[in-house]
């Protein structure tokens, strides 16, 4: 991806987004990651590590074999994957987005997105070409998201006691 070579961030995510491969080697057997990051654009670098087809988590969204209901509600796929795809991964700022959508900050949808990146994290455990940072961040956030749980049911000050 010449954008990520040149330092162009927002181009770089367009890109991704619009369906660009993040694998795909050059001539000389590079990813897009690894010709951003020989040049020094670690910000391009961070946008292609850190992103997370929007599809992927589309798939939870429909139900799947003998489930009756997804395992995720459409209304929490796109605050969940505008979460998933953040590079700032600060316990206070992953709060903070959950704090500001209102779908998101209730236990119910806390407990059905943590139970969706928690499969997230199996399945890139267990695929063939292991994906253990994403693994990480996915464990991560379900981690953060369980907190939160505890501080929404325990807490008379809910989100704004865990911030603090």
């Amino acid at each position: 991806i010449f954008p990520a070579n040149s330092g162009n961030k927002e181009i770089t995510w367009m890109m991704l987004e619009a369906g660009a491969e993040t694998d795909v080697v050059n001539s000389v057997g590079r990813t897009a990651a690894q010709m951003a990051a020989f040049v020094g654009q670690h910000d391009c670098v961070t946008v292609i590590n850190n992103f997370f087809p929007r599809e992927r988590l589309d798939y939870y969204t429909k139900p799947q074999g003998l489930d009756k209901e997804p395992k995720l509600p459409v209304k929490l796929a796109g605050p969940l994957h505008k979460i998933i795809t953040t590079t700032n991964m600060h316990p206070v700022k992953i709060v903070l987005l959950v704090k500001e959508n209102p779908l998101l900050a209730e236990v119910e949808a806390l407990q059905r997105c943590y139970r969706v990146l928690d499969l997230i994290c199996e399945k890139c455990m267990k695929q063939k070409d292991m994906n253990e940072v994403l693994a990480m961040k996915m464990h991560y956030l379900s981690c953060i998201f369980q907190k939160c749980i505890t501080f929404l049911k325990e807490r008379e000050d809910k989100l704004d006691g865990f911030i603090k």
